[in-house]
């Protein structure tokens, strides 16, 4: 996958954020695009439930429907969740603290049909002793599948929660096993 990721903006910055709905075969998928890059991918069975998620999370943001470029974009992640070894050549505009984007950029080193646990993320970023931490941010991912917490496993390889759903996690490892 080629990312390119924009500079995490402060969370109060005024700005318009497009999105897209689109279904999958996992459900409902919500992509928001700021002028900076996609700043969400959610999963989800309802619309409106995705919207207020995405609002929540965001409450500075005017959300404003897509267009057919920001349709275009939704079938891509759409298209990641159906096959991941895909990939994704996207901007991101990922908004959290230094921390929590450090820990998203070293998911987005994990390759798609393997696994890492809580403990080496907090490793593999200099920070041994954060493995809370690490995991409050991969709760607080706003990018699905995009930035793939789903990949993270409990130290004893055992599946561990998943803001989205944990057979959704269990169906995208299962994807990226088959495709590997």
């Amino acid at each position: 996958m080629t990312f390119k990721a924009a500079a995490g903006a402060p969370e109060r910055e005024p700005n318009v954020m497009r999105f897209a709905v689109s279904d999958s075969s996992l459900g409902l998928v919500l992509v928001a695009q700021s002028a900076k890059g996609i700043s969400a991918v959610l999963l989800g069975d309802d619309r409106d439930t995705l919207r207020d998620d995405l609002q929540h999370r965001y409450p500075f943001a005017t959300l404003t429907d897509g267009d057919t470029t920001l349709d275009a974009l939704c079938a891509d992640v759409v298209n990641l969740v159906e096959s991941p070894l895909r990939g994704l050549n996207a901007t991101l505009d990922m908004r959290g603290s230094e921390f929590q984007r450090e820990v998203w950029r070293a998911l987005r080193s994990v390759p798609a049909g393997s696994t890492t646990t809580y403990t080496e993320v907090a490793r593999r970023i200099g920070s041994p002793k954060s493995v809370r931490a690490v995991a409050r941010a991969c709760a607080a991912n706003p990018l699905a599948v995009v930035v793939p917490c789903h990949r993270v496993l409990r130290r004893d390889g055992q599946l561990s929660g998943y803001r989205w759903g944990i057979e959704r996690k269990r169906e995208l490892l299962a994807r990226e096993a088959a495709a590997s």
